[in-house]
């Protein structure tokens, strides 16, 4: 674990790279660390309605271990990187959505006429699979080639001159991915599984929650260590 002191002024992506066992507390505490990593911790904890002063004494309390990277992703290649984004965390997703519109399914069937929330939790779901699915690809097709061809030194062919401009088409779309993951979580009150609810509404609530998890570690990797390195290098010409 990197030593590191921690402030209210502490940029909370810089926070999560020194210390990765802290991504599990703040996700607890709705503290966005991958589209919001930018935040200081303090403006970080007032989007999440959260009191900073409890936040950050909840993480001087917090041990190491918890959820990990499962290598220092800032010292690894980038097409090392890109390599681990596309078999961890785009081959879940190409799995894991179709299971979980499949069990969304199952428990409107059953449970919609007494739990109206339920509508709205499909619009969300329905929505966050449109942005997704294309996401995959624009990233799969576009941007890590020019990004793989960049770092092996090949002249890198593209219509939009600077990795910085597909970058940015990424990074606004992780903010509405963020965005749709806040309600989603709102609508299903931290996805509780209500009283009334079934095996099916179980699984498809500890999916909902993974699935957020693995969207956090995965939106934090590209924003906070891929895209950064990638203008850096591009920069050093």
């Amino acid at each position: 674990m990197t030593t590191m002191t921690i402030d209210l002024d502490t940029k909370v992506g810089a926070l999560v790279l020194a210390r990765p066992e802290t991504m599990r507390y703040l996700e607890g505490q709705g503290v966005d660390y991958c589209c919001g990593g930018h935040r200081s911790l303090r403006e970080a904890c007032e989007v999440a309605g959260r009191s900073p002063e409890e936040v950050l004494a909840g993480l001087a309390a917090l041990g190491a271990g918890g959820a990990a990277l499962a290598r220092n992703w800032t010292e690894a290649s980038l097409t090392e990187l890109m390599a681990h984004i596309e078999a961890t965390h785009h081959a879940y997703l190409r799995v894991e959505l179709p299971r979980l519109d499949k069990l969304l399914e199952k428990v409107l069937n059953a449970h919609s006429g007494n739990h109206p929330e339920l509508d709205e939790v499909f619009d969300l779901f329905q929505a966050l699979s449109m942005d997704l699915m294309p996401h995959l690809l624009k990233e799969e097709q576009i941007l890590f080639p020019f990004i793989r061809s960049m770092e092996a030194g090949a002249p890198a062919q593209a219509c939009f001159g600077t990795v910085q401009s597909p970058i940015r088409v990424m990074e606004s779309e992780h903010e509405a991915v963020g965005g749709l993951l806040v309600k989603l979580r709102a609508i299903t009150d931290g996805y509780a599984v209500p009283a009334d609810g079934c095996a099916t509404f179980r699984a498809l609530y500890e999916g909902f929650k993974e699935l957020e998890a693995d969207l956090h570690l995965h939106i934090f990797l590209e924003n906070q260590v891929l895209h950064p390195r990638a203008t850096a290098m591009e920069a050093a010409g």
